[in-house]
C-alpha cells in the first residue's frame, strides 16, 4: 500500500524545497513589494525575516523601508535620524540612492531607512511628473548592485503604495489568518490589475503569504481554507506560525533567523525564501 503524503496547512502535500544553488554573478534585482492595506498582517517582519533568509543563502538584498513609522529600520537595529533616507532620495533625483544604504548585522542584507518624514512625502509629489514612478527611478540606480529588493509598504493604498507596485516585478501579499485581514485581499488585487494595466505591464502576483496561523484554533484553520479556495496555487505553501518570538526579535533589533536560528518560524522563513527561488520569483 503507497505512503500517505503528509498534508501541510493549505491542504497540499507538505514538501521541503531543496537548498537553492549559490549565484555566480549577483543583479540586476527583481523588486518584490511587500503589500496589504491592512496593518498588523506580517509585512515588515516578513520583510525582515526573509531578506536575512535570503542573504543566509547567498543572495545579496535590498530592504526598503517605505512606511513612515520607520518599523523595518527599528527591526533592523539601523539609523533613522541625521541619516539620509527614502524620503530625501524620492524629493531630490541630486542625491545617490547608495549614499542611503545602511549596512545590517546580517551578511548581504542591506537597508534603506525611513522616519516620520516619509508621511510628507505624498503632499509634495502629487503635483510631479510620473509621480507614481519616482521609486522606480530611484531603486534602477542601485539594482545592479543586488540580487533582490524588498519594499516594505505602508498600511494603505495610497500613493506611496502605488509607488512601490510601479517600480516592482512582484507582489507578495502577507495574510493575516483572521476574517477581517481576508476581506481586503480582493481590493488589493484589484489595486494591482489597475496598476498592471496602467502603469507598469510586467507586475506579477508572487503569492499570498499565511502570517500568523495558529493549527489549534477552528477560525485560523477555516480563513487558510477559504484563502486556498479563492486564490489556488497563488497561496503560497509556506505557512507563517503566530509567536510570541517575532516581538522579541524586533526589541533586539535583529532578525528572528539570527534572534532564534531554530525556532519554527525561523525554519518556516527560510522554506519562505527557498520556496520564491524554487517559484522562479527570485533568482
Amino acid at each position: 500500500m503507497p505512503d500517505i503524503p503528509e498534508m501541510g496547512p493549505t491542504g497540499r502535500p507538505r514538501r521541503t524545497f531543496p537548498e537553492p544553488k549559490r549565484l555566480k554573478t549577483h543583479g540586476p534585482a527583481r523588486i518584490i513589494a511587500l503589500c496589504n492595506q491592512k496593518g498588523g498582517v506580517g509585512k515588515t517582519t516578513t520583510t525582515i525575516s526573509l531578506g536575512a533568509a535570503l542573504a543566509e543563502d547567498g543572495r545579496r538584498v535590498l530592504a526598503i523601508d517605505f512606511d513612515p513609522q520607520g518599523a523595518l529600520s527599528a527591526g533592523l537595529g539601523v539609523a533613522t535620524h541625521d541619516v539620509p533616507t527614502i524620503y530625501d532620495l524620492l524629493l531630490s533625483r541630486s542625491k545617490d540612492p547608495k549614499d542611503a544604504i545602511q549596512s545590517t548585522g546580517v551578511p548581504g542584507l542591506d537597508v534603506i531607512p525611513a522616519n516620520i518624514d516619509l508621511s510628507a512625502a505624498e503632499v509634495h509629489l502629487v503635483n510631479e511628473v510620473a509621480r507614481e514612478q519616482i521609486l522606480a527611478g530611484v531603486l534602477r540606480r542601485v539594482a545592479a548592485d543586488y540580487d533582490v529588493i524588498l519594499i516594505d509598504c505602508q498600511p494603505s493604498l495610497g500613493l506611496l503604495t502605488v509607488n512601490a507596485l510601479t517600480a516592482s516585478h512582484g507582489v507578495l501579499i502577507p495574510l493575516e489568518c483572521e476574517f477581517f485581514a481576508l476581506r481586503g485581499v480582493a481590493l488589493l488585487i484589484e489595486t494591482i490589475d489597475k496598476v498592471r494595466d496602467r502603469l507598469n505591464p510586467a507586475i506579477e502576483l508572487d503569492g499570498i503569504l499565511a502570517t500568523m496561523y495558529d493549527s489549534r484554533t477552528l477560525h485560523s484553520r477555516e480563513v487558510l481554507e477559504r484563502v486556498v479556495d479563492a486564490f489556488g496555487d497563488s497561496v503560497l505553501e509556506t505557512v507563517i506560525g503566530r509567536t510570541v518570538k517575532f516581538p522579541d526579535a524586533s526589541v533586539s533589533g535583529t532578525p528572528i533567523t539570527q534572534f532564534a536560528p531554530d525556532h519554527p518560524a525561523s525554519r518556516a522563513y527560510r522554506q519562505l525564501a527557498r520556496e520564491l527561488v524554487f517559484r522562479g520569483a527570485v533568482a
